[in-house]
Order: structure tokens, then C-alpha cells, then sequence
């Protein structure tokens, strides 16, 4: 049985509250009809025929069906409680019925959300449209008692705009729902897409990424457009059962008139169109209209799925499991990128430029009015070689391979990687950024590994570029390539180890390691950046914090404001007073311990 069953059925099952509903309700009913009849009687045997006392004593009469019907409108809340409150409590039994036989994970968004949703607008639902029943039945038995002509004018039209607002329902429900899952959509591919913003731009994705999520907002603005082309008929509807036998009350007067109907008759009518029925018409076009499509939603995503082990568009979450491989349209999101996605990086070729790497007078600033982190800056990497940055904290090393992957943007200046200009997607597919801080998804250590190749990586390569990086021993103590990765259970230096061979496995010609070893011994680290140096093809750049990477370069580049150098370890040494600092101070520094 599906959950608008249950609920119907739940309804169903209070009957007793239902009657009890009904009577209170009965009050409202009979201010609604003193309100127009009494109106009527005060006027034509009253005040029209100089008796103020009649007249008086029918407002009066009216005033006090007034606090009639505020008495028993206050009576009907407690009773609307009694009848709904069984009903959220069924929907709740069968929520986590579902998500204890099934392991559902979208019980628990039933449970929280969207039970509580159901149970407010069907209190909501019940008040108005029980309102609605007995409002017009006070309205047209007292037109009816008034002057059954005065029926003939006002029924049609309301009837009309009843049709028209009853036609709209499903349409509009369909459109609701397709609405508030278009908007889900959005929701969903705005949340997977920000926190990997920065991996976006290093992977030169923009224009992927923009017209992905272009597609999703086109699809919200359809179908909120279309939402509105059927708000419009509810409008409509309202005009033509509520405003229209206004209209037709008085263009009809001289005809109602001088067929018996008195002038008290005709004002009490206009009374209950315009007191009565078009503000209850109002209250159920707009509850029912909003909150019955809403309701209608609710329920359907409330009931289970139809096919075994299938799972409704809004179970889904918005955002990338934890426990699960990654997106595949999206780069994982981390602090920085380690890469482009695959499908964007052609494999390394020697046509490639000669040149690896070229700043031409690149200036950075991270504001107008801030000191230029990088002034002018030029610089060559040739193709094949290995460079080393070095230079105090916050001179600018992580914010020059920030630039070089095109996660910022030089104000002034140009940057090329292998003659591709940055940013740009063919700039891009050359290089890899591998951060200080790694990023592991929960899919198998191969599907770690091989996250920025086209196809699948062959179990020999895989496993030689473990032991190239030093990654064999964490590969065999999880269990091999097919082995699950718990990305919390991994240290700091362990997931380094599995971004490291990620990159060393991309097709991506320039490495760049941003502090990428920072929590590895001296001994791992330096086997991972000869490995990176000795890629057949390959060009490494990182920024150092030990010595020994420093002098394993074939150059180091010192960045030092406008004393900035570059040169070999020797070179420098004779030539540059920060780098001789540099060196001292790493070598008075004891080892950090393996992590």
C-alpha cells in the first residue's frame, strides 16, 4: 500500500473526528449564513421601512453569529489536531518500516522532513477546504432563503471557476513536482561543484562545468515557467467563480429587481460573494492549489519504489559519498586539484614545446591595493628538467603553482605550459597539481590510482608505479588494487603516497608538488621526486621544505622579492644570502620523524 492510501486510509479510520469536525463546523456555517440573510432582513424590515429597532436587532442577531463561528473555528483546531496527528504517525510507521526492511537511506529524509511536510499541509488542507464546504453551503442556503433567483445568477459561475480550478490540479501537481525535482537537481550539482571549484580551474573545466550546470538552471526555469502557465488558470478560476457574480449581481440588479427580488435580497447577495464565497474561493484556490500539489509530492516520494532495490531521484544525495568512487563528470574536490580529468589530457608526446614551463614578466597581487607577491617574474623550465622552489613562508611559492595550474590569475604577464596558454584547457591537460593536503575517495585503491586515466589502468603499470613512488608496502597491507579505501583510517603521509602515484600515472607531462611530501620521512620523500624526475618524458617542479629536495634539482629557483634568483645549488649558495640562510637553517633543523 503506498503512502497516499495509508493516508487516506488513516482519514478514513477517524470518523468519529471527522463527525466531530463537522458539527463545530456547523457554527461557522451559521454565521456565514446570518451574515448575508441577516443583512437582508435588517434592510427590508428594518431601516427601508423606518423600523431602526428591527434593524438593529438583525445586526445584532449577526454580531453574535459572528462569536458563534469564531467559537467553534477555534474548536476545530484541536479537533483538526486529533484527526492529523494519527495520521503523521502511520506515515512515520511506515517510513522507518521501509528503511528497516529495505536499509533505505532516504528514510531518514522521510522521516525528518518529509513526514513533517505532510502532516503541516494536511492540517492546512483539512482546515481550508472544510472551511470551503461549509462556507458555501451557509452562502447558497441563505441565498436560497433570500430568493432562489439570486441563485441562477451566482451558481453558474461559481460552479464554472470550480471546474476550471479542478482541471488545473494534476497538471499543476506534475508541474510542481517536476518543479521542486528540477530545483533538487540544481541544488544537487551546485553542491558537488563548489567544494571542488579550485579543481575545476586547475583542470581548465570551466566551460564543462559552466554548461552542466547551465543545463540544470535551463531545466529549473522551464519548469518553473511552465508552473507559472498553469498559476495563471488558478487565477483565472478565481476570477470567473468569485469576481464574476459580482459582476453579474449588479449588471442583473434592474432584472433581479423587478422580478421580486428585494433591495435587502440583493445586498445580502453581494454580502455573501463578497464576504463569504470569494474570500473561502481565495483560501482554496491558494491552500489547495499550493500545499495539495505539495502534498501530492510529498506522498509520492513518501511511497516506496515500485521496482525492487530502485530508489527515488530525491533519495540521492546531493553530494559525493564518502564511501563511495566520486563523480565521474566532476573533479574531485579537495583543497586544490591534483589534476584535470582524464578524458581532457591527451597522453604525452613528443611534439610536444621543448620548453616545459614559461613566465614572461608574470605579476600577482591578491588585491588592488596589496604588495605584489610576484613582481615581474620571468622564468624557464625546459622539458625533462627538475626545478625546485624555495624562499621564507609566504613569499609566493604555493601562489606560483597556483598560476602555473590556472587556479589564479596573473594581472600582468603571460604563462605557458609546453607553449599552451594559462588558463586553458590544453595548458591544463599538460600538467598535475598534487596539494600538500591529498584527496582519497572511498572506491578501491585502483580506482584511487587510475582517477585521471581514460581507461582502466593495467594491473603491471599500476603496480610499478607503486614501487617506483614507495607505494607498495600501503598497497599490500590494504589488501591490493581491488582493496576498499577508508580515506579517515589513512594517515596524512599515506594518502600523500596514493596522490603522488595518482599523479605519477597521469599522462600529464609536468608535475608539480606543492609541499606534496610534506608528511613523509626524508627517505620516502626522496624516493617519490627522484621517481617523478626519472618519468621518461616527465618535467618536475616542487616547492621544497627540506634541503635534500633542494639539492636534488637540476635548478632551484629562490623567491625573494626583487632579489629573486635562480640557479644550481652551488650557484646559489655564492650568490644568494636567503638561500645560504635557507640552508642553514634546514640543516640545523633535526629529521622529522616518518609519518
Amino acid at each position: 500500500m503506498n503512502a497516499r492510501a495509508r493516508l487516506l486510509g488513516a482519514v478514513r479510520a477517524r470518523w468519529r473526528v471527522l463527525l466531530r469536525l463537522g458539527l463545530w463546523s456547523l457554527l461557522e456555517a451559521g454565521q456565514t449564513f446570518l451574515a448575508g440573510y441577516a443583512l437582508a432582513r435588517a434592510l427590508d424590515d428594518g431601516f427601508l421601512t423606518g423600523n431602526a429597532r428591527a434593524g438593529l436587532l438583525w445586526l445584532g442577531a449577526a454580531g453574535l453569529a459572528v462569536g458563534a463561528g469564531a467559537y467553534g473555528t477555534g474548536r476545530v483546531y484541536g479537533v483538526v489536531a486529533a484527526l492529523v496527528e494519527p495520521v503523521r504517525d502511520r506515515l512515520v510507521a511506515s517510513v522507518v518500516g521501509r528503511g528497516v526492511r529495505e536499509a533505505d537511506a532516504g528514510a531518514l529524509s522521510g522521516l525528518t522532513q518529509q513526514v513533517e511536510i505532510a502532516r503541516d499541509t494536511l492540517a492546512g488542507l483539512v482546515l481550508v477546504s472544510r472551511s470551503f464546504l461549509f462556507t458555501v453551503a451557509g452562502a447558497l442556503i441563505g441565498l436560497f432563503s433570500l430568493a432562489p433567483l439570486l441563485l441562477t445568477v451566482v451558481v453558474p459561475p461559481l460552479l464554472a471557476g470550480l471546474c476550471l480550478f479542478a482541471a488545473t490540479l494534476r497538471p499543476l501537481a506534475r508541474r510542481q513536482e517536476a518543479f521542486l525535482a528540477a530545483d533538487e537537481a540544481l541544488a544537487a550539482e551546485l553542491g558537488a561543484v563548489c567544494p571542488g571549484l579550485r579543481d575545476v580551474t586547475a583542470a581548465g573545466a570551466e566551460a564543462q562545468v559552466a554548461a552542466t550546470v547551465a543545463e540544470s538552471v535551463d531545466a529549473e526555469q522551464r519548469a518553473a515557467r511552465a508552473l507559472a502557465r498553469w498559476s495563471v488558470a488558478r487565477v483565472a478560476a478565481l476570477a470567473v467563480g468569485g469576481e464574476l457574480p459580482v459582476v453579474l449581481l449588479l449588471a442583473t440588479a434592474p432584472w433581479l429587481l423587478g422580478h421580486g427580488v428585494t433591495p435587502g435580497a440583493l445586498v445580502g447577495a453581494l454580502a455573501y460573494v463578497t464576504q463569504s464565497l470569494l474570500p473561502a474561493l481565495q483560501n482554496l484556490v491558494h491552500g489547495l492549489g499550493t500545499s495539495g500539489s505539495r502534498l501530492t509530492v510529498v506522498l509520492r516520494r513518501l511511497a516506496p519504489p515500485k521496482v525492487p532495490g530502485a530508489r527515488h531521484p530525491e533519495y540521492r544525495s546531493k553530494s559525493p559519498s564518502p564511501t563511495g568512487p566520486p563523480p565521474p563528470a566532476i573533479p574531485a574536490p579537495g583543497p586544490v586539484a591534483e589534476t584535470p580529468p582524464a578524458p581532457r589530457r591527451p597522453a604525452r608526446s613528443p611534439k610536444l614545446s621543448q620548453q616545459a614551463l614559461a613566465l614572461t614578466s608574470v605579476t600577482f597581487a591578491y588585491g588592488p591595493a596589496s604588495e605584489p607577491v610576484l613582481d615581474g617574474l620571468d622564468l624557464t623550465v625546459p622539458a625533462g628538467s627538475h626545478l625546485a622552489v624555495v624562499g621564507p613562508s609566504g613569499v609566493g611559492k604555493s601562489t606560483l603553482t597556483g598560476l602555473v595550474a590556472g587556479l589564479l590569475e596573473a594581472q600582468e604577464g603571460a604563462i605557458r605550459v609546453y607553449g599552451h596558454a594559462v588558463p586553458g584547457a590544453e595548458a591544463a591537460a599538460c600538467r598535475v597539481l598534487i596539494p600538500q593536503e591529498a584527496y582519497v575517495h572511498g572506491g578501491t585503491l585502483a580506482e584511487n590510482l587510475g582517477l585521471f586515466r581514460r581507461d582502466p589502468v593495467p594491473e603491471a603499470e599500476l603496480l610499478a608505479a607503486a614501487e617506483a613512488v614507495g607505494l607498495t608496502p600501503l598497497l599490500r597491507a590494504l589488501g591490493g588494487p581491488g582493496s576498499r579505501v577508508d580515506p579517515v583510517a589513512l594517515s596524512a603521509g599515506e594518502r600523500q603516497l596514493i596522490a603522488l602515484t595518482r599523479a605519477y600515472l597521469s599522462p600529464a607531462p609536468l608535475a608539480l608538488l606543492d609541499e606534496a611530501t610534506c608528511h613523509l620521512d626524508p627517505a620516502a620523500e626522496t624516493r617519490a621526486e627522484r621517481a617523478f624526475a626519472a618519468r621518461p618524458g616527465g618535467t618536475l617542479v616542487v616547492v621544497a621544505h627540506r634541503i635534500s629536495s633542494a639539492r636534488r634539482a637540476d635548478r632551484v629557483l629562490v623567491l625573494d622579492g626583487s632579489r629573486t634568483a635562480c640557479g644550481t645549488h652551488d650557484e646559489l649558495l655564492r650568490t644568494s644570502a636567503l638561500y645560504r640562510d635557507l640552508v642553514g637553517g634546514w640543516t640545523a633543523r633535526p629529521t622529522a620523524p616518518a609519518r
